[in-house]
């Protein structure tokens, strides 16, 4: 005698992961970061919400394993805006350096960027984790007047760092030491995160 089907949501697997990462992938492509949501994926998938959690953690998770980074910028970023303000610059250097050192964190994260410039949808979607996942984040951290505007300054300065050394791998600045690199950047992130006085707002 036949059982009768199981209904109910689907419990995990390697092919429900796989599904659920499609989904998202699709989703994030053609709705945004914002509007998409853990719920929202897992009622696409047809599974709990706690199963998605479960494989992924947060949306941030989801998002970095649904355009298949071994590591999520926006995660690591998370673990080093805990601490002194001042210091913050040194932090999250350390952790850009020490990401993009490991061939298996650089080559998605490289590829991530270059499909950015060829396809639209992807480009934008990057935009918004950008905006809201750091550069929000750290106005928050390091408050003050202008901080979203000296926030941007800063992950400029990053992007820069990371565009002209791992992607472009321009000489001499993509084989020097991580100490050297260190030595030029500092000042600039660190000045990029300073408050301005008003005599200085006042002179641009």
């Amino acid at each position: 005698m036949n059982k009768p089907p199981r209904r109910g949501r689907r419990t995990g697997s390697p092919d429900t992961r796989a599904q659920i990462l499609d989904i998202a992938r699709r989703r994030f492509l053609s709705e945004g970061y914002q509007a998409v949501t853990l719920r929202s994926v897992a009622a696409d998938a047809g599974v709990d919400l706690a199963l998605v959690s479960y494989y992924f953690g947060s949306k941030k998770g989801l998002f970095g394993a649904a355009l298949a980074l071994a590591v999520n910028p926006a995660e690591q970023l998370a673990l080093v805006l805990e601490g002194d303000v001042d210091t913050l610059p040194d932090r999250v250097l350390d952790r850009v350096l020490a990401i993009w050192a490991e061939p298996e964190n650089a080559a998605p994260l490289r590829a991530m960027l270059g499909g950015a410039a060829q396809d639209q949808a992807l480009a934008l979607l990057v935009n918004e984790v950008l905006q809201r996942e750091m550069i929000d984040r750290i106005a928050a951290r390091i408050g003050g007047q202008d901080a979203r505007r000296r926030a941007c300054e800063f992950a400029s300065q990053l992007a820069g760092l990371i565009m002209v050394r791992y992607v472009l791998r321009l000489e001499p600045l993509a084989s020097l030491p991580a100490d050297e690199i260190a030595r030029s950047h500092l000042p600039l992130l660190r000045h990029a995160l300073r408050p301005r006085t008003g005599a200085a707002r006042a002179a641009r």
